[in-house]
């Protein structure tokens, strides 16, 4: 059963990215989340926003693969894509505290440009 709750919290965080819904990330994201990328290191909620929302293509396409959850923790793949013919694939590993997103560490994955690897 918490599986699925917490399969239910990931489709709800990347719908509300996709559809650019602020509060219900917010809602979503424990008090003391922090966000991992190559980069950003172990940034704050507060820095998150800054830097990463809503810094979206609006021609992006974002489509999951797969969700995995295990215990407390989540692995997401993704493929985005854009109109312009990029498109890349990444995976998201997820700690929950709860039903609220802990902690986000992003893994990029290889870029693509009409088909051919950039």
């Amino acid at each position: 059963m918490q599986d699925t709750k917490l399969t239910n919290v990931v489709r709800a965080y990347f719908g509300a990215y996709e559809t650019e819904n602020r509060e219900v990330v917010e809602a979503l994201l424990a008090d003391d989340f922090s966000f991992t990328s190559p980069n950003d290191d172990a940034i704050d909620k507060a820095t998150y926003f800054e830097r990463c929302w809503p810094n979206r293509d609006p021609s992006h396409n974002q489509r999951i693969e797969n969700i995995v959850v295990e215990g407390g923790n989540a692995f997401v793949t993704y493929r985005c894509s854009t109109a312009n013919g990029k498109s890349f694939r990444n995976t998201e590993f997820l700690t929950f505290s709860g039903e609220r997103i802990a902690s986000v560490n992003v893994y990029f994955g290889a870029a693509y440009q009409d088909g051919v690897f950039v």
